[in-house]
């Protein structure tokens, strides 16, 4: 209420002319495209592919490929446009969020809100018909942890919100598994917890930089909550949980030489950049002087060189 009752006159209003009826039709569509956050659900089926190939020991049927992404899209984008309904107050406040198509009128409140509820009844009918039942409940446990979990109770009422939040963007690790086998494995498991520990570390540092706008509209991030020390020793620690979890995998039987020697290599870089954050936030440098986007983008690189290795993998053992 704080956030909505402070926030700038106008700040969500859609003011004369610009009904989102009025707006020409391909800003309309360019905006209901923002609702599914693209660029997330990059990265989310870039843990969904190479899961489906590991599971298959060599290349899936493409069919399922490409029925399974479809079907992640549809329910990711789903959860990312219920998000942005949610959190339309707040994300007017935020530097990074002020032109997100819900906050400019680009989109209505109650369009945002019938067009995620559409995605996300058509994710769970589409997984169903042509993948199987149990993505498609995964699926949707998927999508209603990250929209009534995360959005709804953690995110504004814990500094905790990204570790356990960040469950929901572990799943496609399952669902990727389950679309294959009808199954899930301790594969599987070994890399949803790759995933778990893998998000905290990601997202902490964007949240170290732009703590302000948190700090502004009441979200309790670690780095509102505890400084950047304590969020830097905390990323070292789920770092090395991370990297010691991913190489399981080969002890366990899962993959060979390939894999492992990627997760040794692109694991020890990581660890250098989290040691590298922590020695810089212990000497009480901030700012540019911090560098901790370097972290950030370095973790984007990490997970996708990773799952590439799992994909790759069955062909070379």
């Amino acid at each position: 209420m704080t956030a909505v009752e402070s926030r700038p006159a106008g700040a969500l209003s859609q003011g004369p002319g610009s009904s989102p009826g009025n707006r020409p039709f391909g800003a309309r569509v360019k905006a209901f495209m923002i609702l599914t956050k693209p660029r997330v659900i990059e990265l989310l089926l870039m843990t969904t592919v190479p899961v489906m190939f590991l599971a298959a020991g060599g290349v899936p049927d493409l069919w399922l490929v490409l029925a399974t992404c479809i079907g992640g899209y549809l329910s990711a984008g789903g959860a990312a446009a219920f998000n942005m309904y949610l959190d339309r107050d707040i994300d007017a406040l935020m530097d990074r969020t002020a032109q997100r198509p819900l906050v400019t009128g680009m989109v209505s409140p109650r369009e945002g809100l019938v067009f995620a509820s559409v995605l996300t009844v058509v994710s769970v009918a589409w997984f169903w018909a042509f993948v199987n039942l149990l993505s498609a409940v995964l699926s949707f446990a998927a999508l209603l942890f990250y929209v009534v979990g995360y959005t709804m109770i953690l995110k504004r009422r814990t500094a905790q919100n990204i570790v356990w939040g960040g469950i929901a963007g572990c799943m496609p690790v399952f669902i990727g598994w389950s679309s294959v086998t009808n199954s899930v494995s301790w594969a599987a498991v070994v890399l949803f917890l790759v995933m778990f520990f893998w998000t905290p570390p990601h997202y902490w540092p964007l949240s170290m930089k732009v703590q302000e706008d948190y700090a502004r509209v009441g979200v309790p991030m670690l780095p509102v909550i505890a400084g950047n020390k304590v969020v830097a020793r905390q990323i070292v620690l789920y770092s090395w949980a991370m990297v010691a979890v991913s190489l399981l995998l080969q002890p366990l039987g899962y993959t060979g030489w390939f894999y492992t020697a990627v997760a040794v290599a692109c694991g020890a870089f990581w660890l250098k950049e989290a040691h590298g954050l922590r020695a810089r936030a212990k000497a009480g440098l901030t700012g540019a002087k911090l560098k901790e986007m370097r972290l950030f983008h370095w973790s984007i690189t990490y997970v996708s060189l990773l799952f590439v290795a799992v994909a790759v993998d069955p062909f070379l053992r």
